[in-house]
């Protein structure tokens, strides 16, 4: 035989040898990585000793233990971190009858199993005195600006009241959510912010990058890219109340100063003061986690979707066949404005079919409201 075919023949039998060992080799790798594996995850050492699976208590993980800082990063987000419900408010008719239904759906969604995150609530009344609703809603009264001061805009009141509250109220919860009088609660709201990194509802008609001449009169180049303004206004917001006490004066000094200012003012219109709130907090460094779900605008948002919020800010008309006709008046509609000096009637008409779900849901969510408030009709 060749030397060729015996080197042949010596490797063929050598080769169920050979294989055997790299597989044994292989399970015994494969057992010592696993075993620094585990030892890793569970938070011990390669040579601290121990069973790999097996925890400080003597009892076998049915894989591997959960890292301790993993656990506790957990636990962190599973535990309750209620926030205070802040609803700034005017004493006129037209302000009280929303407070009451935006009161009455907070309290249903609180008293749910997933409603452990809805804090206190506290009407912060900016109308320097008591009203009819003091005994009905937690309530907290502050003084106006000056007379004159607000140029008629009655909102640019907004940030002076949070300044107000903020200074002189005890507030127990850790974060704040600030709403409004036309949010209706459609389900239980969690608190959607993250320690420092507050969240927020995103307006397509707050466009920052479109107004960055304007924008810079506030937040000049100096401070950071017009994309640290985040397109905003303050509320829904949630936020923590240390950094909302840090920024609520930069908000109202910033509003007056673009009320003042005649081209912001002309430019930013009925939105000013939800300007103001984005650039207050770009100068204090704060960005917002942006959540699309925290509420919808019916009709132009048809769908409730996830969301947790119906924000009623728009007239809703519709013809008898379900048609939108938006910016005429329907043969159906509903709109808040049509109620300026006194609350809709109980039992308000359902829309007609073909109406998207928001629209139906926000007028049963009415009526329901005013079927089961006291002296509705009185007005208080």
């Amino acid at each position: 035989m060749n030397a060729p075919a015996r080197k042949g023949a010596a490797g063929g039998g050598r080769g169920p040898v050979a294989a055997l060992v790299l597989v044994a080799a292989g399970v015994f790798a494969f057992l010592i990585s696993y075993s620094v594996l585990a030892m890793v995850l569970r938070g011990g050492s390669v040579d601290g000793g121990g069973i790999a699976g097996v925890g400080a208590e003597g009892r076998r993980d049915p894989v591997v233990r959960m890292p301790e800082w993993m656990r506790k990063a957990g636990g962190a987000r599973g535990r309750r971190r209620p926030f205070h419900v802040a609803l700034t408010a005017t004493d006129a008719a037209y302000s009280r009858w929303q407070c009451r239904v935006m009161y009455y759906w907070y309290k249903q969604m609180q008293a749910r199993p997933e409603g452990a995150d809805m804090g206190g609530f506290t009407r912060v009344l900016h109308s320097g005195k008591p009203d009819g609703l003091m005994d009905e809603i937690p309530t907290f009264v502050v003084d106006p600006l000056p007379a004159g001061k607000d140029h008629g805009y009655v909102v640019l009141n907004r940030p002076w009241a949070f300044v107000q509250w903020l200074q002189k109220s005890k507030i127990e919860e850790e974060y704040i959510l600030m709403a409004e009088p036309d949010h209706i609660f459609v389900k239980p709201l969690p608190n959607l912010a993250y320690d420092n990194d507050p969240a927020a509802f995103p307006f397509f008609y707050i466009t920052p990058s479109e107004h960055e001449k304007i924008i810079r009169k506030y937040y000049p180049e100096e401070r950071g890219p017009i994309t640290n303004v985040d397109p905003i206004g303050n509320s829904p917001v949630i936020i923590k109340k240390t950094l909302l006490e840090k920024i609520a004066p930069t908000w109202m000094n910033v509003s007056l100063q673009m009320k003042e200012d005649q081209e912001t003012d002309k430019a930013f219109g009925w939105v000013l003061e939800m300007y103001a709130y984005a650039v207050a907090s770009a100068l204090h460094g704060v960005q917002h986690i942006l959540r699309k779900d925290f509420m919808i605008q019916p009709p132009f948002d048809k769908k409730l979707g996830n969301t947790f919020i119906i924000h009623f800010t728009y007239g809703c008309d519709y013809t008898l066949k379900g048609v939108l006709t938006y910016g005429k008046i329907g043969e159906w509609r509903f709109d808040k404005r049509t109620y300026q000096d006194r609350p809709p009637p109980r039992n308000l008409t359902l829309p007609p079919p073909g109406v998207p779900e928001s629209v139906v849901t926000l007028v049963k969510m009415v009526n329901e409201a005013t079927a089961n408030l006291p002296r509705w009709d009185e007005g208080l």
